[in-house]
């Protein structure tokens, strides 16, 4: 049974992808670094990613790679998986300029991180992979989404004005997969799809924007505050 589903993963986010792009605008193009490129090949790396990570799961090529691997026995990639996040938010108190206000950076965050988290713990209980250590629930890394999760998200918000702080989130992201490799925790399969989840998830959400208009911190400009006195009464009138 298990086979069978890692076999069908590969298809079923290709036609997941396919079928949320039908109902998209035609015009997909986007301009990223001063070219214009379309959206959808920018999603060749994850899905390229979440592919490659469930056809390893046939077969025995993650043991004889797992076989190759250094052993470790570090805790860094508990907290590496969350210094992407930390970056962003830095950034944003030292002034560098980014695409989005503070708050909508951590509204698309946390949509992304729950998106990509849903999709990580429903196949880890649909596929209940044996972890190198003897536990359960390893495919995919639930570490190296949030981490990856973080790193697209500084990424996007850095790309167009500090390029190489945008990219910087990656290296912590990658240390945090390879660690949990190392670590003795996760497959390489497990790694490489959690990656792909997090990155395309975080694409998405920053491509269709969800709860844009979504705003309660900002000031409403046709907001009108008008006093109403009365002999019996005192009352403020307000029109928005």
């Amino acid at each position: 049974m298990k086979k069978v589903v890692l076999r069908i993963l590969p298809i079923a986010f290709i036609l997941l992808i396919q079928t949320s792009f039908s109902f998209a605008q035609a015009d997909t193009t986007l301009i990223v670094d001063n070219h214009k490129t379309s959206f959808i090949s920018k999603q060749i790396v994850p899905i390229s990613l979440i592919s490659s990570g469930a056809l390893l799961n046939i077969g025995n090529i993650k043991y004889r790679i797992t076989d190759k691997l250094p052993t470790t026995n570090s805790r860094l990639d508990n907290y590496f998986r969350y210094v992407p996040i930390a970056q962003l938010y830095v950034l944003d108190a030292f002034g560098f300029e980014h695409q989005n206000t503070v708050f909508d950076q951590t509204k698309y965050l946390l949509i992304s991180q729950l998106v990509s988290g849903g999709i990580v713990n429903l196949l880890k209980n649909v596929t209940n992979v044996e972890r190198p250590s003897g536990g359960n629930h390893s495919f995919p890394s639930d570490h190296t989404s949030k981490a990856f999760v973080g790193a697209t998200v500084l990424y996007h918000e850095f790309k167009d004005t500090e390029p190489l702080l945008a990219w910087s989130g990656y290296l912590f992201a990658s240390a945090t997969g390879t660690l949990r490799m190392t670590n003795n925790a996760h497959w390489l399969p497990d790694v490489l799809a959690g990656a792909g989840i997090a990155i395309l998830t975080t694409n998405l959400v920053y491509y269709f924007k969800p709860l844009q208009n979504f705003q309660p911190f900002r000031k409403n400009k046709d907001l009108t505050i008008t006093p109403i006195i009365t002999p019996g009464a005192l009352a403020i009138h307000c029109r928005f």
